[in-house]
């Protein structure tokens, strides 16, 4: 008997395992993530002549929840035509029954790997912001994240910031009265470094936006970890995004930004009462310019005077 070499064994199960898209207009290129529920490959789209991202349910065994749990996350994310999200380009069915659909490929960095490239933390603050600008417009729009978390916020290769995976975003049951049906009271969803804690209660009937909220200034408090001064003002945003109680947080994504947008700007954040003296300091460091232009006139004034003396 003649044993097969660990490499060629491997090659047989990724024939095996690697979807088949030949009922399809899809060529499949290569694996790219796999997460819990699904795998997202990279293949050509040969109608169009492009690459996409194309997400397939990990389970041969479709049953009909698993079957309607991947469309309606295609659903979900093709309704939220934003910049920050990555749009649904289509949606089918593979020959052994599976569930897919297909993306626009970003390419890019992770918002953690993109981290580790060590950006300024003006630059981190930026890209953060744009997240949470993303997730305000799901959220405007009845859609929560519920697993926000720097490996799901991409950085495109021209600095575009793209919020990725809503497989287990929840639609508010205002705008769909079968949702709140549909998940059990005391399901855990989410990564636990980022989840609130009321996601960790398994309170899936009571989340709103600050569930999000909590998550994205953990993403915050990650971006902030490894720098060597961090003001008060932006440690107290990252504080309040991610109080306990979620009456002490941020009402919404949009007020989080504004913060942020504040901080960048050098103005007065909600989350933060500075001392006079903080203010004058802030004051002096935004106007930067216009005081050394006062301090230099003087110096001219106080030499002229000296040297006008007889």
């Amino acid at each position: 008997m003649k044993w097969l070499s660990d490499q060629k064994l491997n090659y047989l199960r990724a024939i095996v395992n690697d979807p088949d898209f030949s009922s399809t207009k899809y060529t499949f290129v290569k694996e790219l993530a796999r997460g819990g529920m699904g795998t997202v490959y990279l293949a050509e789209d040969r109608e169009l002549n492009r690459l996409v991202a194309i997400k397939v349910l990990n389970t041969p065994e479709v049953t009909d929840d698993l079957r309607s749990r991947m469309i309606r996350e295609a659903q979900i994310i093709a309704r939220l035509e934003h910049p920050g999200i990555v749009p649904v380009h289509d949606v089918g069915t593979l020959p052994d029954g599976r569930i897919f659909y297909a993306m626009k490929f970003v390419r890019g960095s992770r918002l953690d790997e993109y981290a580790a490239q060590n950006p300024s933390l003006r630059d981190r603050l930026r890209k953060f912001q744009a997240a949470c600008d993303a997730v305000a417009f799901a959220h405007a729009h009845g859609v929560i994240h519920r697993d926000l978390k720097p490996q799901n916020i991409m950085i495109g290769s021209f600095g575009e910031v793209l919020v990725l995976d809503w497989g287990v975003a929840k639609i508010k049951p205002q705008m769909n009265a079968d949702e709140d049906r549909s998940e059990p009271h005391g399901t855990i969803i989410g990564t636990r470094d980022y989840m609130s804690p009321e996601q960790a209660r398994g309170e899936t009937r009571e989340l709103d936006e600050r569930a999000d909220v909590y998550s994205l200034g953990a993403v915050l408090r990650f971006l902030l970890k490894d720098q060597p001064k961090v003001s008060k003002a932006a440690d107290a945003i990252c504080l309040k995004a991610t109080a306990r109680e979620k009456e002490g947080r941020y009402a919404s994504a949009s007020e989080l930004s504004a913060d942020i947008g504040r901080l960048l700007d050098a103005e007065t954040v909600s989350a933060y009462r500075e001392s006079v003296i903080e203010k004058a300091g802030r004051w002096i460091s935004k106007n930067r310019f216009l005081v050394l232009l006062v301090l230099a006139y003087l110096l001219m004034r106080i030499f002229f005077i000296f040297t006008s003396r007889p």
